[in-house]
């Protein structure tokens, strides 16, 4: 198994599985320690601001996102009414390749994002191939029914058989359909990222 690839890289430098499958589980049980370093190597004291810049690269690698994209998820953010760190990790959720991924359709969220971009999810009827679309409350999340029959979703699904899709998420494994029955909650967003640190870094730059 390789160590060195740039994912493997920044998954080490984390500490966390950022992408879900299971290799990186095994790569951190390997080596529990940065790239470069070694099992005696005593962890150096981070700045703060360098707490903030890893935890926001953190959260923009979970969700595969460029820098221009995060960036301008914050600034959505920080419009709206409420904490902006609650509002950040809503929009996250909100994406389409991460519902997807949330629903159980999808092993990982670079899967989900590979699915949503060949266009094999409709929303409300119509054929949506941007994972950054964001979803709303009472819309219909389905799967392409020429997709339908082939082996894919059916066996991810039984992957899955004992995962529990979030409550804001109504999900029908036998129709392959999402509904969106309410806007996530904060218990609902993704709990290994401190949204608070991602505020922090951007207020300061």
């Amino acid at each position: 198994m390789k160590y060195t690839g740039p994912k493997a890289k920044r998954v080490r430098r984390q500490g966390v599985n950022l992408y879900g499958a299971d290799k990186y589980d095994r790569i951190l049980q390997r080596k529990p320690y940065g790239p470069g370093k070694s099992p005696k190597t005593r962890p150096g004291r981070r700045t703060a601001y360098a707490v903030q810049l890893l935890e926001k690269q953190k959260a923009r690698d979970m969700y595969g996102m460029s820098e221009k994209q995060f960036r301008r998820m914050y600034d959505l953010a920080s419009k709206q009414s409420g904490q902006t760190g609650d509002t950040l990790k809503a929009l996250l959720e909100r994406r389409l390749d991460n519902t997807v991924y949330r629903a159980g359709f999808a092993r990982t969220r670079l899967q989900s994002r590979q699915f949503v971009g060949h266009g094999m999810f409709l929303v409300n009827g119509v054929r949506v191939t941007s994972p950054s679309f964001m979803v709303k409350e009472g819309m219909k999340i389905e799967v392409r029914s020429k997709t339908k029959s082939s082996a894919l979703f059916p066996t991810i699904l039984a992957d899955h058989e004992k995962y529990t899709a979030p409550d804001w998420l109504k999900v029908n494994d036998k129709s392959f359909t999402i509904e969106v029955v309410s806007l996530p909650q904060p218990e609902h967003c993704e709990q290994a990222v401190d949204a608070q640190k991602v505020i922090e870094f951007y207020s300061r730059n």
